[in-house]
């Protein structure tokens, strides 16, 4: 429960910061939802095996953090508590792929190693990018953007009620294991049994805690769609800057940016 609630901090702590007055956040969410959309297309198309290449795309989250004034080390920590998910999928990778691709001074490179370094990398681009768009929209914001561009009314309520009433399960279960400790008489962790217990009881009080909500939302009009606190408007700084966003990943993904660039950087022609 302590992991889960800093995760739940952490995220808590990102949306608050999309109260900020800045040019990313004063963009219309419809823009910054499709231009975040471009990115992870751009970075997870890429070559496996293609490291090099997505360090120019490490610019666009990387620049929206600075122009949003979002603190970086928010998003590190953010994202190291999701790391390990990225590293047990690929982990076994230098295991079954051994054919050497490279030499770096003495030491051979696999291509299992490449391609595990590659994993990592893409989880903290799409990842670093999905935290940007919260720090710098907000759930609300996403949520209003997804539905105006089409999404489903019921998804987007799903995924707007989620984030609002995360935070009182996690209460709930916190306040459970709390009461187990302070009556455990021997101090010692709970058992599995004792979990299981927890878990039933948690998933009661929260059904029953959802009824009363739901009855509450509907005494007051709820229609099955969340209102928008402000409306949405696209720009000319909106087109602007997705146009901007979209040519710089193509030209990334496809015109061999990180090569070009290396080539310049040691006197060479591109």
């Amino acid at each position: 429960m302590p992991r889960i609630d800093a995760a739940l901090r952490e995220i808590g702590a990102l949306d608050a910061l999309a109260a900020q007055d800045t040019p990313v956040h004063r963009l219309d969410p419809r823009v910054k939802l499709l231009a975040t959309a471009g990115f992870v297309l751009a970075v997870a198309s890429s070559p496996l095996r293609e490291f090099a290449e997505l360090a120019p795309l490490a610019l666009f989250p990387v620049a929206m953090l600075a122009a949003g004034r979002v603190p970086f080390r928010l998003v590190g920590r953010s994202l190291l508590l999701a790391s390990p998910f990225a590293v047990m999928v690929g982990v076994f990778n230098p295991l079954f792929d051994r054919e050497v691709v490279a030499h770096w001074g003495p030491l051979a490179v696999t291509g299992g190693w490449l391609s595990f370094l590659s994993i990592l990398a893409r989880f903290a681009l799409t990842a670093g990018a999905a935290l940007t768009l919260l720090a710098t929209t907000g759930y609300v914001g996403v949520g209003s953007g997804l539905g105006r561009l089409g999404a489903p009314r019921a998804l987007v309520t799903q995924f707007l009620l989620l984030y609002r009433y995360i935070f009182v399960l996690a209460d709930e279960g916190a306040r459970a294991v709390r009461a187990h400790a302070l009556r455990s008489a021997s101090g010692r962790p709970a058992t599995v049994r004792v979990w299981g217990s927890l878990a039933g009881h948690l998933l009661l009080r929260a059904h029953d805690r959802g009824l009363r909500v739901h009855a509450a939302m509907l005494s007051r009009g709820f229609d099955g769609s969340m209102p928008a606190l402000r409306p949405l408007r696209w720009g000319r700084a909106d087109s602007v800057f997705l146009a901007a966003c979209l040519a710089f990943f193509a030209l990334a993904r496809f015109g061999h940016l990180a090569e070009n660039l290396g080539r310049l950087a040691v006197g060479g022609a591109p």
